[in-house]
């Protein structure tokens, strides 16, 4: 059903089942999966590739090109999986040169008021909680939730499962599985009920545990903690993960509030 107040172009491919509401905007360059449904207001641009059953609600601009000036009108995509829901007036821009497309994956859930810079990768069963804001250059894992008002800095990677607390400044990477809060941002524990709801056992939790205990409590810096965890954590997919993770971190991870008040310390400041 396509309400006829919609400005559609004839060459945007609409898929089967499609609902479009009043005041619609959608470009040529568009592709638009079956059973989707999109709200009134909504302007969907050239370059967008919309999966199936997805539901965007009013105001959003799907899209857009990017705020960056190094942007040269290059030819760019924006990728959204199946069963995206976007809520109100979200702002998502496609991609640039520097990976030619942002994306969306499968299922994730992104509120109102957000805003998704060009080049950012979410992947599936994301939550994004309303105005959260992401720079260019972000990658945020599987089951990650971002609380509201949090703000990320470009180029920033955020690990699987992990939950961030509202109205954050993430500066730094956030290695997969804990939840990060406080400010400035460091890590806050394991996300445990997070990881119990997905299904990890108690042996998978524990030995998460005792892998960030070396890396945030103990004392040790990044490389001795690292060194440890290898030589003292039995391998498994977890614990692999972690430490990829950690090697691919440029920016450097978060660090340990318990580390960060005995810095604060150390430099004249009582600890809390």
């Amino acid at each position: 059903m396509i309400n006829t107040l919609s400005n559609i172009h004839p060459k945007a491919k609409i898929g089967k089942n499609v609902k479009i509401g009043a005041f619609v905007t959608i470009e040529e360059d568009v592709v638009i999966g079956d059973g989707t449904e999109i709200g009134p207001n909504v302007c969907v641009l050239n370059g967008t590739r919309m999966g199936k059953n997805c539901k965007i609600f009013p105001g959003a601009i799907i899209g857009s090109i990017p705020q960056d000036l190094k942007f040269d009108n290059e030819e760019s995509i924006l990728k959204i999986g199946n069963n995206v829901t976007i809520r109100e007036y979200c702002t998502i821009n496609r991609g640039t040169r520097a990976n030619y497309s942002t994306e969306i994956h499968d299922n994730c859930l992104i509120m109102a008021y957000c805003h998704i810079a060009h080049d950012c990768i979410i992947h599936e069963n994301c939550v994004l909680a309303n105005c959260v804001n992401l720079a260019g250059h972000i990658e945020i894992g599987p089951k990650a939730v971002l609380g509201g008002l949090t703000a990320v800095h470009q180029f920033v990677r955020i690990g699987e499962h992990v939950m961030v607390g509202g109205g954050s400044l993430v500066r730094k990477d956030v290695p997969p599985y804990i939840k990060a809060a406080r400010e400035p941002l460091s890590y806050a524990g394991l996300n445990f009920v997070g990881l119990k709801r997905r299904g990890f056992s108690n042996d998978q939790i524990h030995s998460i545990h005792d892998i960030y205990r070396i890396l945030y409590v103990q004392g040790n810096n990044t490389t001795q903690a690292v060194e440890i965890i290898k030589s003292t954590i039995s391998a498994s997919p977890e614990r692999d993960n972690i430490l990829q993770f950690i090697k691919r971190a440029d920016r450097g991870i978060i660090r340990g509030f318990r580390h960060l008040n005995m810095q604060k310390s150390n430099n004249g400041f009582s600890a809390q």
